[in-house]
């Protein structure tokens, strides 16, 4: 077994409660092991059964968490992609009442693969992460998305030091098989030629600081 996101061999693994899970003494990831994963079908119900939305106010302010410090960051004529929308987008609602052109594109909900072919000034990615079963190519994916001077703010509960990885809430979902630290969004940070910035807790913002 390799890291999925890093591909170094330096992994090992651990049980919990008939779960097997990996973790990466390089890039610091943990993942849950593929034998694990839930069905396309099984994956596709639990999400089915998501009730976000953007006339929900509490919901809004949830998703303010990463519109607020990342619309402090954009320009004017900025245009973006929502990445992993779900069946109903909520953070684009937000972004264009703010004036920007927003896209939404998810694998299950709106897949229009066109969308994926553009390049945009920035790229949201709101609880999304942690379903990546191919962090490598998916995080390849977003910035390669991104125009110079572009930024991909990211949204996830980290795995911190105080979180007990064994009772965390975030574990327990079936459909979250990867799990980030600082450190990994630090390693894909560098891996992608990115800086890397922290506004507030289990928000991050990638900038690609090439010249636009």
């Amino acid at each position: 077994m390799n890291c999925s996101l890093c591909q170094a061999s330096s992994v090992s693994d651990f049980d919990i409660k008939k779960l097997k899970y990996w973790h990466c003494a390089d890039c610091r990831l943990t993942f849950l092991d593929p034998e694990f994963y839930l069905s396309p079908a099984e994956e596709k119900a639990r999400y089915d059964c998501h009730e976000n939305s953007a006339d929900d106010p509490e919901y809004i302010r949830f998703l303010n968490r990463l519109a607020d410090p990342l619309l402090a960051r954009l320009r004017p004529e900025d245009e973006g992609l929502d990445f992993g929308c779900g069946p109903g987008p909520a953070m684009s609602v937000i972004l264009k009442k703010e004036g920007f052109l927003v896209d939404n594109y998810d694998p299950h909900y709106f897949s229009d693969l066109c969308l994926l072919g553009r390049k945009y000034n920035f790229v949201t990615c709101t609880e999304v992460v942690e379903h990546f079963k191919n962090p490598r190519k998916d995080f390849e994916l977003l910035a390669g998305l991104l125009k110079p001077g572009g930024r991909i703010g990211i949204m996830t509960e980290m795995l911190t030091p105080e979180v007990k990885f064994e009772h965390w809430h975030y574990r327990l979902d079936p459909t979250h098989v990867a799990f980030y630290r600082p450190e990994t969004f630090d390693w894909i940070s560098r891996w992608q030629g990115l800086s890397a910035e922290y506004p507030v807790k289990n928000v991050v913002i990638f900038h690609n600081k090439e010249d636009v």
